[in-house]
């Protein structure tokens, strides 16, 4: 394992930044696939390898687009793909489902999308709570041993599950939202993960663009997903941005390269500290657009946040107005 690779759980290397694959579907707005594939061999060349995506991002036409770049650049990709929410772009996400049965459908229309035949990590998506979590993580070993997935993770589960999950098979990552302004999964996710030796990855580390300062919630588009989400209503945003004064504020005293940190990096830099102080293997994976910002959220690597830079974001992190998801039972923080 060289510096430029970082271990998760049970043995998985990958980069010390992903890629979000969700970007790349219409969630926040209308995306030209042309421009994301170059997007996509951007990252790889660029050194994010460990790419993240899930059947229901954009109906499956997201593992799709990702096949098209496997085709030419396998071996250069950490692979990550996720089950269990089911539904269409037009009607949104309509269930949940972790029985034994839709896990052995579900990875075969995964790995036919992608066009490959293992998935380097395979994640429980959300919890199906009409499954025991133990079911569904047995069905999932049964991929690893039929060679069709290599790992496995779990998305948004609690502490609790995370344990149990772990009494069947080894579990390699858990991916939740987790950022300076989504903090909830410190409390008993992350210091369970830790002691499981399991590594986590946390999805829009960036606040789903908020955090990068050059969002304004009220312009936001009538497709955007974020439209849903509490904290981005109109009142809500406008308290939160004191979040961003906060880590603008921080970009301020530092450097990357030569040049002014930005927000960004200074919110990636912010996790990946977190990560050392609570002891266990973070990894982000910002999801982008624009090949510039794969560079730009790469400069993070370099940041080292001083002890009072640490208080300033820790201290704007309490003063958060709204709830990360629109339906807070579909997420670890509505189950804890």
């Amino acid at each position: 394992m060289t510096a430029t690779q970082v271990q998760l759980g049970d043995g998985l290397t990958v980069s010390p930044l992903g890629f979000g694959g969700m970007a790349l579907t219409p969630v926040y707005g209308d995306v030209d696939l042309v421009e994301a594939l170059k997007t996509l061999h951007h990252a790889l060349d660029a050194g994010v390898t460990f790419l993240d995506t899930a059947d229901i991002y954009g109906g499956g036409s997201n593992e799709e687009l990702i096949g098209r770049l496997l085709k030419e650049r396998r071996d250069d990709v950490q692979l990550a793909t996720k089950f269990g929410l089911v539904g269409t772009p037009s009607a949104g996400y309509t269930d949940i489902r972790g029985d034994a049965a839709y896990v052995k459908q579900a990875v075969d229309r995964s790995l036919q999308r992608l066009g490959t035949d293992t998935i380097d990590l395979y994640y429980m998506h959300r919890r199906d709570l009409r499954v025991p979590i133990v079911e569904t993580v047995e069905a999932m070993a049964e991929l690893v041993q039929a060679g069709k997935v290599r790992h496995l993770g779990l998305s948004e589960v609690t502490a609790e599950e995370l344990r149990e999950a772990s009494s069947v098979h080894p579990i390699a990552a858990v991916q939740s939202e987790w950022s300076i302004w989504s903090r909830d999964v410190e409390r008993n996710v992350v210091p369970a993960a830790a002691g499981l030796g399991v590594g986590f990855v946390p999805y829009s580390p960036l606040g789903r663009g908020f955090l990068t300062g050059t969002l304004d919630a009220s312009t936001l588009g009538s497709n955007d997903f974020r439209r849903n989400i509490p904290r981005f209503a109109q009142d809500a945003a406008a308290a939160n941005q004191d979040v961003v004064d906060a880590v603008r504020a921080v970009a301020a005293e530092l450097s990357v390269s030569g040049k002014p940190a930005t927000p960004a990096q200074v919110a990636l830099a912010w996790l990946l500290a977190q990560g050392r102080k609570l002891g266990l293997p973070v990894v982000p994976i910002p999801g982008t657009r624009k090949a510039d910002r794969i560079d730009e959220n790469l400069g993070a690597l370099s940041l080292d946040l001083t002890p009072a830079q640490l208080e300033t974001l820790d201290a704007a992190a309490d003063a958060v107005v709204g709830s990360r998801s629109a339906d807070p039972s579909w997420v670890s923080q509505g189950r804890e």
